[in-house]
């Protein structure tokens, strides 16, 4: 091996110092930020201590509601939805960044070649014969230029790209999430509505009914015009609101099918029997799982990005220190081109500093810090929100199962007294008018159940989200 020439020792020097502050990275370390710790829910008894888990697999949460068409539905949205595909292509974007910022960290290596032929004028007189002098050059050359990552810059620099990159990643989760629960609750509430049009329909057979009774006794001269006009009146309301639930079904489907990535003229779904199945939260669901939310999981990284922001930002008060070099061969004919003779190279270090901005510099690195607390800021709102956001639907869930037993009495009560005033009408006990406000109350009870049962359905899924994607550690 060959000696070091002394006139290049300098900069291998210069080169081994930087190497050696390689290690010299300045700025904070990251530290997850503090939030309230909660070991318990207020509106669950026997949850336990949360601790991040946001990798958890989730697994198909829908099918604890024993729908196959919904699965189906779900399983579509994976693939077609426009606003998850646009998730994923922003997360293979942020990968991609990342492996750009690694690619700094290594040296940049190129090859140039040219070759030229000029012609210059000459006053002497063996120059004069020919009009002067012309002639070729070639040159090749390989060089490369790496900076030392002496203050940890670059590698702040990839740190910030990888939380970055999984912060994508969590968005993603969240908006898969969001479209999936966004679609299980359209779906149900179509299902709601179809069960809604049966009923209606089934009253309008009574109504029906009831409209050719007083008809009849109208003609036989024991009933006053007037409870024909009532009878007419309830019938054309209760059909009025009999399209208004056609609508509403349109509107869901045509959303539904939006979700699923077809316009809604190609899509679908006959009416099917509703299946008001309300998955049932274990007893001591653990907290745990609070952290598997995609957004607390996105608002984390994003503290860690800004993070390492501060330390790209102080390394500015660093000087940059350069190193670059080339080896090539230059001739005026290609046949000499490598020979050694022909041989040229080059090794230097260089170095910059700014040694006066007015205090940008300063100021960028204030910026950034303030950048940080906004982001811990907003990573503490997110995790207050989250726990609010499960409390909430906790305590629906309890109501909303009370509620649905005092409708269904309700329900049952109204149809008796229903067909007992439409029993005494027939006798001649009551006027019209009672019948009426009868048949009213016990409409108005049946579809209250009915919605109780469809609320229930969907605070389920609200509380599925909630949670991240489910309650099963092993979902």
């Amino acid at each position: 091996m060959q000696p070091i020439p002394a006139s290049s020792r300098p900069i291998f020097t210069a080169a081994l110092l930087a190497l050696l502050l390689a290690g010299c990275a300045v700025g904070p370390d990251y530290q997850r930020p503090a939030t309230p710790d909660v070991s318990a829910f207020k509106e669950a008894e026997g949850w336990v201590a949360a601790a991040p888990a946001d990798a958890l697999e989730r697994g198909p949460w829908w099918s604890l509601f024993g729908d196959p068409v919904l699965d189906g539905l779900a399983a579509r949205v994976e693939v077609s939805n426009q606003n998850v595909a646009a998730a994923v292509a922003a997360y293979a974007q942020a990968r991609a960044v990342v492996r750009e910022q690694r690619a700094s960290l290594f040296p940049t290596v190129t090859l140039d070649g040219g070759a030229n032929r000029s012609h210059s004028s000459s006053s002497s007189a063996s120059a004069s014969s020919s009009g002067g002098r012309t002639g070729n050059s070639y040159q090749l050359s390989i060089g490369a230029s790496w900076e030392p990552d002496v203050w940890g810059r670059l590698g702040r620099a990839v740190e910030s790209s990888a939380a970055s990159a999984q912060a994508s990643a969590a968005d993603l989760a969240s908006a898969r999430l969001s479209a999936q629960g966004e679609l299980a609750i359209n779906y149900l509430t179509l299902r709601q509505t179809d069960a809604q049009k049966a009923l209606l329909e089934s009253t309008l057979a009574g109504y029906q009914r009831s409209l050719e009774i007083t008809q009849n006794r109208y003609s036989a001269g024991i009933a006053a015009k007037t409870d024909v006009l009532q009878a007419q009146t309830q019938l054309a309301n209760a059909q009025a609101d009999d399209a208004g639930l056609f609508r509403q079904r349109a509107q869901l489907e045509h959303a539904i099918a939006v979700l699923v990535g077809q316009a809604p003229g190609n899509f679908s779904l006959p009416p099917a029997d509703w299946k008001p199945v309300v998955p049932e939260v274990p007893v001591g669901v653990p907290s745990t799982l609070l952290q598997r939310r995609p957004d607390i999981a996105s608002a984390e990284r994003g503290v860690a990005v800004a993070n390492e922001q501060i330390g790209i930002a102080r390394a500015a008060y660093y000087p940059s220190l350069p190193l670059g070099a080339s080896y090539g061969f230059g001739a005026s004919r290609v046949a000499e081109l490598f020979s050694a003779s022909s041989s040229v190279w080059s090794l230097g270090l260089s170095a910059a500093q700014t040694l006066f901005n007015a205090g940008a510099t300063r100021a960028r690195v204030e910026g950034s810090e303030a950048a940080h607390a906004q982001a811990v800021a907003r990573y503490r709102q997110t995790v207050l929100t989250a726990f609010q956001g499960v409390e909430d639907q906790l305590a629906a869930t309890r109501v909303l199962l009370a509620q649905q037993d005092l409708r269904r009495q309700a329900s049952e009560a109204a149809d008796q007294v229903e067909q007992q005033v439409l029993n005494r009408y027939r006798s001649g006990q009551v006027s019209y008018t009672e019948v009426i406000t009868a048949q009213a109350t016990a409409l108005n009870a049946r579809r209250a159940l009915v919605q109780a049962m469809a609320d229930r359905q969907t605070t389920a899924v609200a509380l599925i989200q909630s949670l991240g994607g489910g309650w099963q550690a092993g979902m």
